[in-house]
């Protein structure tokens, strides 16, 4: 599914009309790209968002691991939701968690949908070809082997594993993913979601700032 219906969707439902928000700690306003949205749980427990589906008002914060650490470390989750909440001791593992689960689960619609396969091959088959819009990598030291034939034009997404990569391809690891385009544009639909949440995911992970890895972002967003 392309991942604007998605936020379209969230904010028919919350009515988040805006394509802005603040960010949580520091205060900065921008698009909700690089953002997690967080909401209060039954429990009045902070629950991370990553789908952007939940209901209630949503807690934006920027998805870099010190940003996150300070929105823990201050209360600003109790202050966005102007009362007290439970934040629990791992709520970093969880983020990372669903960041990394829907990622996989992207990859693994993708596959369905033939339009991203893994093996060296496979991939160097249609690099010749011209057929890839864009390259997942693994992010293990070392793994980065060329893939001959690509356009050096290819857009290249990091941000998980060779293991994390291989998983939704029924694989060992996979050091390389090629995502393709279809008729229907459901590639290029599949790879902007890739590219959002690898960049989060990395933000998270190794504290990257504004997840601006490739395309900085100039801002982190708001309550909404």
């Amino acid at each position: 599914m392309h991942p604007v219906s998605h936020r379209d969707a969230h904010r028919r439902s919350t009515g988040d009309d805006g394509p802005e928000r603040r960010c949580l700690v520091t205060g900065e306003r921008g698009a909700i790209e690089p953002l997690i949205r967080f909401v209060v749980g039954p429990a009045d427990d902070v629950v991370p968002d990553v789908d952007e589906r939940l209901p209630g008002r949503g807690m934006w914060v920027t998805a870099d691991r010190a940003v996150l650490t300070r929105a823990v470390d201050r209360r600003a989750f109790s202050r966005g939701a102007k009362r007290s909440v439970i934040v629990s001791d791992d709520l970093l593992t969880q983020v990372e968690g669903r960041l990394l689960d829907r990622f996989q689960r992207t990859l693994g619609l993708a596959r369905r949908a033939g339009c991203a396969f893994a093996g060296q091959k496979k991939v160097e088959e249609a690099a010749r070809s011209g057929r890839i819009i864009g390259l997942v990598e693994a992010t293990d030291p070392g793994d980065h082997a060329r893939v001959r034939g690509l356009d050096p034009a290819v857009e290249r997404v990091t941000g998980a594993l060779a293991e994390e990569l291989g998983q939704p391809f029924d694989r060992p690891r996979a050091v390389h993913v090629a995502v393709v385009d279809d008729r229907s544009g459901a590639g290029a639909g599949f790879l902007d979601r890739l590219r959002r949440d690898s960049r989060r995911l990395a933000g998270v992970r190794n504290g990257t700032g504004r997840l601006g890895l490739e395309n900085p972002v100039g801002g982190c967003i708001q309550p909404g």
